[in-house]
């Protein structure tokens, strides 16, 4: 192998371990400066009205076989599955469209009994929402 060939592999290679080592060092900056909540924070809020609901069969619009303890919302637009952020009270769980609903006109969110439990929503009250990243 020739000097000059060698010397110029040598050259990038210092260069791509240099590269890797400022991305692992932006990166790891950047996870020190994030706060320490495990669930990554919504970018825009919403307010919507929404009251507990027991579902009428075991199996939800979504398809979904409905226990007891079942944490999910049921809206008439957003897509099954699709996971959202809702805040009552200044609680805020994780949680995903399971279910078709609601029916009854102005509420925009029907939440299972458990998760209402769970943020203490009781009767028709304004939540807070947001679409999880």
């Amino acid at each position: 192998m020739r000097p000059q060939l060698a010397q110029r592999e040598l050259g990038l290679a210092a260069i791509a371990i240099l590269a890797a080592v400022i991305v692992l060092a932006v990166s790891v900056g950047r996870s020190a400066d994030r706060k320490t909540s495990s669930l990554p924070q919504p970018v825009q809020w919403y307010k919507a009205l929404a009251a507990p609901y027991t579902p009428s069969s075991r199996r939800t619009a979504c398809g979904q076989r409905l226990a007891s303890r079942a944490l999910g919302v049921a809206h008439p637009v957003l897509p099954c599955g699709v996971k959202i952020f809702l805040e009552f009270n200044g609680k805020q769980v994780l949680t995903q469209v399971i279910d078709r609903g609601p029916a009854v006109p102005g509420r925009e969110f029907d939440v299972t009994k458990a998760l209402a439990d769970r943020i203490g929503l009781h009767g028709v009250e304004q939540v807070s929402w947001a679409f999880a990243r």
